[in-house]
């Protein structure tokens, strides 16, 4: 079937179609950038001015998120804007990009701007459109707010570098976990284009960090003490001359710096039948070989009928998505990794429970854990206790013993961490330590907010004149109040 060929003239019509294009590309970070506001300039990229707002489904909302172009030379069986499709189609030019980044930012509407796009006649020539909008916002609207731009595989690296001295975060989609998968829903890519562009972004910004005598790498993630070596050592200085030089080129200004916010990638969650361990471990590996800020997950949303996609009412894995967000944050934070969440055996979360508890209940051997003795490393390994909440727990025992009271004025979760901890040798309640009691106990404790998470259709506002069909018994103030005449 081919594409339509209605014709977009108006900013409006192609803001309504660009915007809601876009949706499906996940943006929901902080800057990570230090661009104050500047006399004379437009905006700010410092991080406390980036103030990010959320839609009901968990999206960021607070940057003009919107595609250059819906129009698409690939066939990728689970997008929306694929050439196949039947619908509006609609491209800015980068002067119209320019006008309504400025325009909304001006309103007060937005801090910042990301910027994707379908593939128009080629990956360059999109890269190059892209490029020469950030341009223009830089140099001639003189704008510093914040800026994430999706990059091209198969652009010209020359074009990728460029706009990575504009912009404060670029991110590539990997899209599909496996070579499989990608090779099967998206014909037309390779994840060795995929890739080289994320190994390009993280050479780019190793060199520059180096060239200023900074450690060569973003944020060190504990899953990247296992990396054997540093792959920034073979960084030549000629490389690093000749990027600075072209980095002043760009933006004449003394602050020029390659992507300050370091890169991103996203990938569909439920389009195929990979498992958990398969995403986790593609995760994990692009953390390792790529140093990345965020992996995002993005839960398939079924929009095309296929016969190797979901059925187009299977629901959307909201759920499962918000799994592999906290696995994620292990990952990143705590210190697990992949193969100790999950295995080839166990392939898939408990969607009832959050991944810590589930891998606690696969340990219980180590609980319960006397909080005032615990290591740091293991006090983070407690479902109920996170980064914060261990420092400090480290930090006030040092001057007396704790008990359950000043755990939760620490700030730990008591409702989970209870089933795993002691406090003077002794726990909360009397309680056995055996897998199905605590999983039952736990899935009870989070069965609400599970639930609804499953069931986002079902959210609505309440309102003072709708009683949404619930009926409570009057109570005994009630009663006498309607005896007295007073109600």
């Amino acid at each position: 079937m081919a594409a339509s060929v209605h014709v977009c003239n108006t900013l409006e019509e192609k803001l309504t179609i660009l915007a809601d294009a876009a949706k499906y590309d996940v943006a929901c970070t902080s800057s990570g950038s230090d661009r104050r506001g500047k006399k004379g300039s437009l905006g700010n990229a410092f991080s406390a001015g980036i103030c990010h707002s959320f839609a009901s489904d968990g999206r960021c909302i607070s940057i003009l998120k919107i595609l250059l172009s819906n129009e698409c030379i690939y066939d990728c069986k689970y997008c929306l804007n694929r050439r196949s499709n039947d619908h509006p189609r609609a491209t800015f030019t980068p002067e119209e990009v320019c006008t309504l980044t400025v325009e909304f930012y001006k309103r007060n509407y937005i801090e910042g701007l990301f910027l994707s796009s379908g593939i128009v006649k080629n990956p360059a020539y999109t890269m190059e459109q892209m490029y020469r909008a950030l341009y223009l916002l830089r140099t001639q609207y003189h704008f510093r707010g914040y800026i994430h731009v999706k990059t091209i595989p198969g652009a010209d690296p020359e074009i990728i570098e460029r706009t990575g001295y504009l912009a404060d975060r670029m991110s590539t989609n990997v899209e599909l976990p496996t070579r499989e998968g990608l090779e099967t829903l998206a014909p037309g890519k390779t994840h060795q284009k995929i890739l080289a562009p994320l190994r390009q972004i993280q050479s780019g910004i190793g060199q520059h960090r180096l060239s200023q005598g900074k450690s060569p790498r973003l944020e060190r993630h504990q899953i990247n003490a296992h990396l054997p070596g540093n792959i920034f050592e073979r960084a030549q200085a000629l490389e690093l001359e000749e990027k600075s030089a072209r980095a002043m080129a760009i933006m004449p200004s003394s602050e020029a710096s390659f992507v300050p916010a370091g890169q991103s990638t996203q990938m569909i969650v439920g389009a195929t039948r990979e498992n958990d361990y398969q995403l986790l471990m593609t995760s994990q590996a692009l953390y390792q070989r790529f140093d990345l800020k965020r992996v995002f997950y993005s839960a398939y949303v079924p929009l095309n009928e296929d016969a190797l996609l979901p059925e187009k009412d299977t629901p959307v894995p909201l759920l499962r998505e918000h799994r592999l967000y906290q696995a994620d944050w292990l990952l990143r934070y705590y210190g697990f990794s992949a193969e100790e969440l999950l295995s080839p055996e166990k392939p898939n979360f408990n969607v009832l429970l959050d991944p810590k508890c589930d891998w606690a209940l696969r340990h219980l051997e180590i609980f319960p854990v006397e909080v005032n003795k615990a290591s740091y490393d293991l006090l983070l390994k407690v479902p109920g206790i996170g980064v914060k909440s261990a420092m400090r727990i480290v930090k006030a025992r040092r001057s007396g013993t704790l008990d359950f009271d000043g755990l939760k004025r620490i700030g730990v979760v008591l409702k989970r961490a209870k089933y795993f901890i002691t406090c003077k040798g002794k726990m909360m309640y009397h309680i056995p330590i055996e897998e199905d009691f605590l999983t039952r106990q736990l899935t009870g404790e989070d069965a609400r907010t599970t639930w609804e998470m499953g069931h986002p259709q079902t959210y609505r506002q309440l309102s003072l004149f709708d009683d949404m069909q619930l009926v409570a018994p009057p109570t005994v103030e009630d009663t006498k109040k309607t005896l007295q005449g007073q109600l």
